[in-house]
């Protein structure tokens, strides 16, 4: 054989040996997924009946359950959660916050008992809208100002129970490399909830994905992890489970009392302000964990 057809021999091994390798690769995040989900079923389909009576027997626990849970999601789902800053202890919390993907909502959870602020839809999606209502979530019409101005009522009553809530900001998830502009018609039902003599706090908190599998996640790459757009929420969540370890990196602010801002626009600008520059932060630092 020639010196070329010994070349070409060996460059067809090599390519065979790389398409061998991907489709190894390929199996195996498919097996990792599967049993990923078989064991986020397991453990998930038990406890929401559990929280279904916790709820309906009216119990402290059913606040607490979901907190013990999501910590346990992100466990199984190779989601390791990095925080920087304190939850209040002693009041109730709204939180102001960035949205990238539904990781987003094991990942929070998974640092304190709290409840998010979700849009209508999401009542309406199939499993999801069942694990909202089990974390007792507040569902808001946000094209309809009648209907926010009615669950700012629900929400005072919420955090003067000591509940903490989560607001995201921005209306929808973005793709990861910034953060969107925030929507203030969106704050109007927690500005009313501290008009009508709520005491309590708020905390922006940044939320950004920083590494996969240890290695620092880039810009091209942070679309991979954020959930937005037209995305289906099944195939985007069997590719997180196919790819392996995450990194979050969670920056929580300083609290404000909530009374303390006028309106609004005041409690939007702020909240944006602290987020962005968190935000920029997280994805700019050098130290970031791993």
């Amino acid at each position: 054989m020639s010196f070329s057809g010994n070349m070409a021999a060996e460059f067809e091994r090599g390519m065979d040996s790389l398409v061998f390798k991907g489709w190894t690769m390929k199996a195996l995040g498919s097996v990792r997924a599967a049993v990923l989900l078989a064991v986020f079923l397991a453990v998930t389909l038990p406890l929401m009946l559990v929280q279904y009576v916790l709820i309906q027997l009216g119990l402290k626990r059913a606040k607490t359950l979901p907190h013990a849970y999501h910590k346990l999601v992100c466990c199984i789902l190779g989601v390791r959660v990095h925080i920087k800053g304190h939850v209040v202890a002693d009041k109730p919390v709204l939180f102001v916050s960035n949205h990238i993907s539904w990781l987003d909502i094991p990942a929070l959870s998974s640092v304190a008992p709290l409840c998010f602020v979700a849009k209508a839809e999401v009542g309406t999606w199939p499993f999801v809208s069942l694990l909202a209502k089990l974390q007792r979530s507040v569902f808001v019409d946000r094209t309809r100002r009648a209907h926010v101005k009615d669950k700012a009522g629900e929400i005072a009553k919420r955090l003067a129970k000591g509940d903490n809530i989560v607001l995201f900001a921005e209306g929808t998830s973005s793709d990861g490399n910034r953060v969107l502009p925030f929507r203030s018609s969106l704050f109007s039902a927690a500005v009313s909830a501290g008009e009508k003599g709520a005491d309590a706090e708020v905390q922006t908190v940044s939320i950004a994905y920083t590494h996969l599998h240890g290695l620092p996640i880039l810009r091209h790459e942070r679309p991979l992890v954020a959930w937005y757009g037209g995305m289906g929420i099944a195939g985007h969540a069997w590719n997180i489970l196919k790819s392996g370890p995450l990194d979050v990196n969670i920056a929580i602010s300083e609290p404000v009392p909530l009374a303390s801002l006028r309106d609004r626009k005041a409690l939007a600008a702020f909240s944006e302000a602290r987020i962005r520059r968190d935000y920029i932060g997280q994805l700019t630092s050098r130290h970031r964990a791993a």
